[in-house]
C-alpha cells in the first residue's frame, strides 16, 4: 500500500492579513517534510470561491513551489476542474509542472462541486459530466500530437501545437475525482485511476475495489486514447499521535472538514460573508451525529491506525491518502503527525507494496476473479445539513475533488 497527503487549504475565520500567506508556507513545509520521510504522493484540490473550506484555487502554482523543495514525492492534482479551465491551458499547466518537478506529475480530473463555483464560468451542474468528457477528449492528445484540433460540444480548438510536452511519455498518470460507486465504476471503465473522496469504511472499501477493478477489466471503454491507469485510492481523515485520546483532541479539523464538504456540495449559492463555517460548525459539533464522525477516519495511535489499515489493506486498495490539513489543525500538530506515522506504521505497509503488485497483476491478467460484492449496503449515507436552508438547485453529490 502506498500513502499519499492531501490539501484543501482550509481556512476558517476569523482571518489576518497573514493567514493565507502561512498557510501555504506551511503547507509546503509539510510537504518537505513528506518527502523526507518517505511519503508516496503529495495531493491538492483546485476550488474556486469557497471560503474556509479550501482556498487552493491555483494548485499548479503551488505544486511548482513544492517541485522545488522535493525531490521523490508525487505531485498530484487531485483535482483539475476541466469544466472551469480551458483544454489547451490544462494540457501546458500539467507539462510545464512535469518538466519542473522531473517528471513527478500525476494528473487528477474532475468536474466541479458545486453551483458556487461552477456557475461564475459560465457552466451548469447539470452539465459538468458531459463538459468532463468533452474536455478529456480534447486534452489528451494534446500532450503526444504535435498538430491536433478538436471540434466538440462544449470545446472547439483549431489546428495547434500545444506545448511544451510531458516529461513522462505520453503523458502522467490519469485519474478522476469519485465520490460514488456509480463514479468510482466509470473510472474503471474509462481505464482511468479512481480518487475516492468519499470517506468510507474498511468493509465498504472492498466493495469500491472489486466494482472498479471488475469494470476495468471486463469493460473498458476509453474516451480516447491514453495510457490507461489502474489504480483506487481513497482519501481519509488522519492524525497519528502516542495515544488515542490526544489523536482526537488534535483532529478537530477532520470533523470540520466533513461539515464544510457537506454545506458547499447541498447548497445554493453562498453569498462572500453570508456565513461563518467555522461558527455554524462549532453549534453541530455537540450533536451526536458530529461525536460519531469525530471518530471517524485514521485517527489515533500507531497501534489504532496499523490495525485500521490492514482492513484496508485486506480490500486491496492501492493508496490511501491521509488528510490532516483541515480546520484549525496546527502546522506542528500535522508534522508530528507525519514523522510518527512514518516511523512507526508506514514501513510495515510499504514492505508488502511487492504483494499487492503482484496481486495487481494477476487481477489485469485475468488470472484472479474478483468475488462479486453486494454494492448496494455500501452506499453512504449522508451528513446532516448545516442550519442553512438548501437551494432548489442545489446539487445532491459531489465528484470533484
Amino acid at each position: 500500500m502506498k500513502f499519499g497527503i492531501f490539501y484543501e487549504h482550509q481556512l476558517p475565520r476569523p482571518w489576518t492579513e497573514r493567514s493565507e500567506f502561512d498557510l501555504l508556507q506551511n503547507s509546503l513545509v509539510e510537504i518537505e517534510l513528506a518527502d523526507q520521510l518517505g511519503y508516496d504522493y503529495a495531493w491538492e484540490v483546485e476550488h474556486h470561491f469557497l471560503e474556509e473550506y479550501s482556498h487552493s484555487s491555483a494548485p499548479e502554482c503551488f505544486l511548482a513551489a513544492a517541485s522545488q523543495r522535493t525531490k521523490q514525492i508525487r505531485l498530484a492534482h487531485g483535482i483539475v476542474q476541466l469544466t472551469t479551465n480551458h483544454p489547451a491551458r490544462v494540457a501546458e499547466r500539467v507539462s510545464t509542472l512535469d518538466l519542473l518537478s522531473g517528471g513527478r506529475v500525476e494528473f487528477g480530473m474532475g468536474e466541479g462541486s458545486s453551483i458556487t463555483e461552477l456557475h461564475p464560468f459560465d457552466r451548469r451542474f447539470r452539465d459538468k459530466r458531459e463538459v468532463w468528457e468533452d474536455a478529456v477528449k480534447a486534452i489528451l492528445p494534446m500532450f503526444t500530437s504535435e498538430a491536433w484540433e478538436y471540434h466538440g460540444k462544449y470545446f472547439d480548438f483549431p489546428l495547434r501545437n500545444v506545448l511544451p510536452k510531458p516529461l513522462q511519455k505520453p503523458h502522467p498518470p490519469l485519474w478522476v475525482a469519485c465520490s460514488q460507486l456509480d463514479t468510482i465504476e466509470m473510472a474503471g471503465t474509462r481505464g482511468i485511476g479512481a480518487l475516492g473522496f468519499q470517506f468510507v469504511s474498511a468493509d465498504a472499501a472492498h466493495a469500491w475495489v472489486n466494482t472498479y477493478y471488475d469494470a476495468f477489466v471486463n469493460r473498458q471503454d476509453k474516451l480516447a486514447d491514453y495510457q490507461a491507469n489502474p489504480n483506487i485510492a481513497l482519501v481519509s481523515g488522519f492524525m497519528c499521535c502516542e495515544t488515542d485520546e490526544e489523536a482526537l483532541q488534535k483532529a478537530d479539523g477532520w470533523t470540520f472538514f466533513q461539515f464544510a464538504l457537506r454545506f458547499y456540495s447541498t447548497h445554493g449559492v453562498v453569498e462572500p460573508g453570508s456565513v461563518s463555517l467555522w461558527e455554524e460548525y462549532l453549534k453541530w459539533k455537540e450533536t451526536p451525529q458530529a461525536q460519531t464522525q469525530r471518530r471517524s477516519g485514521l485517527v489515533g495511535s500507531p497501534e489504532t491506525l496499523r490495525q485500521k489499515l490492514r482492513k484496508f489493506e485486506e480490500s486491496n486498495i492501492d493508496q490511501v491518502i491521509l488528510l490532516n490539513q483541515a480546520g484549525n489543525n496546527k502546522h506542528e500538530d500535522i508534522c508530528g503527525s507525519l514523522e510518527l506515522f512514518a516511523n512507526e506504521v508506514m514501513p510495515e505497509f510499504h514492505a508488502r507494496e511487492p504483494e499487492h503488485q503482484e496481486w495487481k497483476r494477476g487481477v489485469l491478467a485475468g488470472e484472479i476473479a474478483l468475488d462479486p460484492v453486494d454494492v448496494e449496503s455500501f452506499r453512504p449515507k449522508n451528513m446532516a445539513a448545516p442550519t442553512q436552508a438548501p437551494s432548489s438547485d442545489a446539487p445532491s453529490s459531489r465528484d470533484a475533488g
